[in-house]
């Protein structure tokens, strides 16, 4: 098992790596960085879990990709009642300050948010504040109880978890300012899902599913509208 102090090293060895592959052999690249901002055209809403990193998973480098992460990938809904709410305020300045194009909720395969969703609802006795948050998807959990009764938990933990794309795919249109974008053609909304047991990642056709394998020879509609709007 790595130790704390290995752990370190190797991030502190990574930093080295990453220098010399992009500082050192790119200068043009960070240059636009710094003096022009970041104009990313993707934001991916993604979980917090070490085996699910968007930039990692879709090989995107330095400015390609505005992230947001968090437990179960979860997007809430439009709740402007004057609380502190980090994914709304992330989620406002990647469409109002940056203009993105495209967001991705990315969810995967066992989640260790969705499971805790599925044994215990918004209640879980082990976390102070993680049962409520992922209490949020309420409508997931009911959602694959009625349509699956019969099945072992990790199947259904499966189905829970691209259940939960869909709703954080349906709670980004309860934004104003995203929905007006949607209408306008200027914003698409994408439900995707990443299995890590088989290597796959997979699109939602609609905010309602079916889910189909992401491959080369297409790319895949979005689940919500289209983006015209070419920066």
């Amino acid at each position: 098992m790595t130790t704390p102090d290995a752990a370190l090293t190797r991030l502190v060895q990574g930093f080295e790596r990453f220098r010399a592959a992009y500082f050192e052999t790119d200068h043009s690249l960070f240059d636009q960085l710094v003096w022009e901002g970041q104009r990313p055209q993707v934001m991916v809403v993604g979980c917090c879990d070490s085996r699910a990193d968007p930039q990692m998973i879709t090989d995107s480098g330095p400015g390609d990709l505005f992230v947001i992460r968090n437990v179960a990938a979860l997007v809430p809904p439009y709740m402007p009642d004057g609380r502190l709410a980090g994914v709304s305020a992330a989620l406002e300045f990647g469409v109002k300050g940056l203009e993105i194009g495209h967001i991705v909720v990315l969810g995967h395969a066992m989640c260790g948010g969705v499971r805790s969703l599925m044994e215990y609802g918004d209640a879980d006795p082990r976390f102070e504040f993680m049962g409520r948050w992922v209490g949020l998807l309420a409508e997931a959990r009911e959602e694959v109880r009625s349509l699956v009764t019969e099945a072992e938990p990790a199947l259904l933990a499966r189905y829970a978890e691209r259940a939960s794309v869909l709703v954080s795919l349906r709670n980004l249109m309860t934004y104003p300012w995203i929905a007006e974008r949607v209408a306008a053609g200027r914003l698409a909304l994408h439900g995707w899902y990443f299995d890590f047991t088989w290597g796959v990642l997979m699109a939602a056709e609609s905010p309602r599913g079916p889910f189909r394998q992401i491959d080369a020879a297409g790319l895949p509609r979005a689940a919500v509208g289209e983006c015209h709007d070419r920066r």
